[in-house]
C-alpha cells in the first residue's frame, strides 16, 4: 500500500512538471496602427497617447500621436484625478474586432503617465 501511494505521489509530481499555462497573456505595449492594420479579438493591448474627444457616453477617440482608435471606457474604469486631452495617459484593455466593424478597445483601466 505505502509503495502504492508513492508511486501515485510521484505520477502526480510529474505530471505537474509538465503542464504549461494556457491563460491569457500580459498585456503587450502596442501601436494603433498595428492594431487597426491586424486586429485580434481578445488580445491584451497596452497603449500610451491621448483621449482627444468624447463620441458618446463610453466611446471616445484615443491617439497615439500617430493613429486614432476608438475606445470604451465604463465610468468606473477611469482613475480618481482628473486629466483632459493634454494629459498623457497609458491604458490597458482588450481589443474588440465585430464582423464588418473597425476595431476598437475595451479599456479595463488608465493611468495617468504625465499631467500637462
Amino acid at each position: 500500500m505505502k509503495t502504492l501511494v508513492i508511486f501515485i505521489a510521484l505520477a502526480l509530481a510529474s505530471f505537474q512538471l509538465h503542464a504549461q499555462y494556457k491563460g491569457p497573456q500580459a498585456a503587450v505595449q502596442q501601436q494603433i496602427k498595428a492594431i487597426l492594420d491586424n486586429p485580434k479579438d481578445n488580445q491584451g493591448v497596452r497603449l500610451t497617447g491621448y483621449l482627444t474627444e468624447k463620441l458618446s457616453h463610453e466611446k471616445y477617440w484615443f491617439s497615439d500621436g500617430t493613429d486614432q482608435i476608438r475606445v470604451e471606457i465604463e465610468p468606473e474604469d477611469f482613475p480618481a484625478g482628473e486629466f483632459d486631452e493634454n494629459d498623457l495617459i497609458e491604458i490597458h484593455g482588450e481589443v474588440e474586432k465585430d464582423f464588418l466593424e473597425s476595431p476598437e478597445i475595451d479599456v479595463e483601466y488608465i493611468t495617468i503617465k504625465k499631467v500637462n
